[in-house]
């Protein structure tokens, strides 16, 4: 099933309406890589859509975290950010604590030796996170000078 469809579907066993300012909402964050805090995302849609209230952006990222298609993360900078859910690609997370740019990547590696030590201790992983907090090439570079 489609991510719209998915959607739309959600708030119809919600008793919600489907509006166009939700849909808008779904395209821009669904078409994008970045990992947005509300008020980010918010700025981003009000360049070219101004009717679209704040109130209105958060509680679409609320409903698109409960129905799946987004995740909630907490990077400690006391902002929650979204991003979309992509089926079944799991990622890990670096996050720059001076900037706040975060880089996803993947690291068989990392998984297969998570794997191994829930071996060992008889341990079933359900879900995981993985996030390394540092500075980015930019802001390293930049600490040196």
């Amino acid at each position: 099933m489609d991510q719209i469809q998915i959607f739309t579907d959600y708030l119809r066993q919600q008793g919600l309406k489907n509006t166009s300012q939700r849909m808008v909402i779904l395209e821009v964050f669904l078409n994008s890589n970045l990992h947005y805090s509300t008020e980010e995302l918010y700025l981003k849609l009000r360049k070219s859509h101004p009717r679209i209230g704040y109130a209105t952006v958060h509680r679409t990222l609320k409903l698109l975290a409960e129905c799946g298609l987004a995740s909630e993360l907490n990077f400690g900078d006391g902002q929650t950010r979204y991003e979309p859910c992509r089926g079944g690609q799991h990622h890990d997370h670096l996050v720059c604590t001076r900037c706040g740019k975060i880089i996803e990547f993947v690291e068989p590696r990392i998984e297969k030796l998570q794997e191994e030590v829930a071996e060992r201790y008889g341990f079933k992983i359900m879900s995981h996170r993985h996030e390394l907090y540092g500075l980015c090439s930019d802001c390293s570079v930049a600490s040196e000078s």
